[in-house]
């Protein structure tokens, strides 16, 4: 069973229902619960409290697909979301605070589907060329 890739994303760039019950319920109509991220199982309602913080990081946020692969049992998705930051961003190099520049970030999923919903996420996204790209980190030769 194909899963709608469109309001997949959705979740994450839409505003979701100030109800966190209904807002871990649309979560719960594509991601199992738990669902595993990078190794971890997170449940539904920390999907909701992830997809809030980034939906408040960005002002006029800009989806576009790059890619999309999926079988019965994966779905990849190849993704980069643009918009002005203003607000904070949580990176592997610590919390960055709002710039109020334009930012463009680069993200892989690699989905395991179970029933037709996503169980299981390996994801990367391209952290340090955002950073790089507004000025929020300085790269130098060793």
């Amino acid at each position: 069973m194909a899963i709608d890739v469109e309001a997949l994303l959705r979740l994450w760039t839409h505003p979701l229902p100030p109800d966190d019950e209904a807002a871990a319920a649309a979560f719960r109509a594509y991601y199992t619960d738990p669902v595993l991220v990078n190794g971890t199982p997170m449940p539904a309602t920390e999907l909701v409290s992830r997809a809030r913080a980034v939906q408040a990081m960005f002002e006029d946020v800009q989806q576009e697909l790059l890619e999309v692969f999926q079988t019965p049992d994966k779905l990849v998705l190849v993704a980069r979301s643009r918009g002005k930051h203003v607000g904070p961003m949580a990176t592997s190099a610590g919390l960055l605070k709002p710039t109020g520049r334009f930012l463009d970030l680069r993200v892989i999923d690699v989905m395991t589907l179970t029933d037709g919903r996503v169980s299981a996420v390996w994801m990367t996204a391209d952290e340090l060329g955002a950073l790089k790209s507004i000025d929020a980190v300085t790269l130098t030769q060793p």
